[in-house]
Formats: structure tokens, sequence, C-alpha cells
């Protein structure tokens, strides 16, 4: 008795995996505050003189690469540094809710040097994980909050360079998960106003092209080499 053979068919062609994202993250301006309150997510604080200048230059820092979008945190400091970068850049500013300052409850508002002296402000520094702000958000929440929202862009803009304005800790939260590193070592991560901190989001996972620079991102091809 014959038996017909039984051929596996193993298929040759797999499907692409998304084209790689990379997202240009720039913390806000200085501000009159900056370095002396927490503002948190309060409303009506604009950029300083000084502020308005390091917005200039990150404009000027990213005018040469071939930007999609410009995402911002509807906070007035950082739509006024995304305004600025958007005049470079030639898009439209888009505000994104998930880029918005960590809410630090009833902190918010409250000098620095009156927090620090805090029982809690420790564990904020050395075991953030384990803190939520009073009446507000957790760093586990603002990560995963995060997280989320880079998601969204990514996906809206496979292949393509995208700009993020956001706040500092915001930024060094998705640092800290993009380089590997666990949550209670972000605060190792420093993040000055105005820098661009650089991350490829490929199918292989996150690598981050540069932190805390001041010159274009290195790296990316220039806008008229991009346009080909």
């Amino acid at each position: 008795m014959n038996r017909k053979a039984t051929v596996s068919v193993v298929p040759t062609s797999r499907r692409r995996p998304p084209r790689p994202t990379v997202v240009c993250f720039v913390r806000h301006g200085t501000t009159a505050t900056t370095g002396k309150v927490l503002p948190g997510q309060a409303r009506g604080l604009h950029l300083s003189d000084q502020g308005r200048e390091e917005a200039a230059k990150a404009g000027e820092a990213l005018g040469g690469v071939s930007v999609s979008a410009v995402y911002a945190s509807p906070l007035e400091r950082t739509r006024e540094t995304a305004v600025a970068i958007s005049q470079r850049v030639g898009k439209p500013v888009v505000a994104e809710r998930g880029l918005i300052e960590c809410d630090f409850g009833s902190w918010t508002g409250e000098s620095l040097s009156a927090l620090r002296k805090l029982p809690e402000w420790r564990t904020v520094q050395r075991w953030p994980s384990a803190f939520r702000f009073p009446g507000g958000e957790s760093f586990i929440e603002l990560q995963s909050r995060l997280a989320d929202t880079v998601g969204r862009i990514c996906k809206a803009h496979p292949g393509e360079v995208v700009v993020a304005v956001s706040h500092a800790d915001c930024i060094k939260a998705v640092l800290a998960s993009a380089l590997g590193l666990p949550l209670d070592l972000f605060q190792r991560i420093m993040v000055a106003p105005c820098s661009i901190s650089t991350v490829v989001y490929g199918f292989e996972g996150p690598a981050v092209l540069a932190m805390g620079s001041t010159g274009p991102p290195p790296g990316l091809p220039p806008a008229r080499e991009a346009a080909r």
C-alpha cells in the first residue's frame, strides 16, 4: 500500500518589523523658579529671558534634522519651548498630556529648600519607587504614563524623527527605562534645561544616542538627506 508523502510548507517570507522611531526629548527652558520651587502641573509659569534663549538654541540644534512632529506637555513653559523648536523645524506643536510634569500633589509650589528638610526627601532621592507624592502621582505611575505615551508616539511615527518637549523628572524616567536602569537609580541622571536626549525605539528595544546634549542629535541624517 502506497502512502503519499506529507510535505510541510515553511513560509519563506516574514512580516517586516516596524521601522525604528527616533524621539528627541527636550526639557523646557529655564523659568523664574527653576531650581527654587517645585512647580509641578501648576499653570501660569512662563520661560524667563534665559529660558527663551535656551529654547532658541534648542531649535537651532534641531533645525537641521528632518523632524516629522513636535509634541509638548500642555504647560506654558513646555509649549513656549516647543514653539521655538517648531519655528525651526517647520512642524506645528501638538499638545500631548502624557508628557506633562509629575503631579506633585500637596508639594506643588513648595520651595525646594523647605522640601529638602523633610524626612520624605531622602526616599524621593534614594528609593523613588517607594514614594508617592501626597495627593499626587507615584514615580512608578509617572514612568508607566511616559512609557504609554512614548509607545503611542512611536506607533504614530514609524521610521521618523519626532521631538517631545517635557520636564526633567519625565525625561529622567524615560531615560532610565531606555537604559535598563532600576527606577531607584533614575535620580542619578541629570537633565539640564533645553538639553536634548535622543532615543531610538526599534524592534529589538531602545538605544540611547545622546543624553543631555546641547548640540544636534548625533547619528541622524540632515533634513536635506532624509528628504531624498
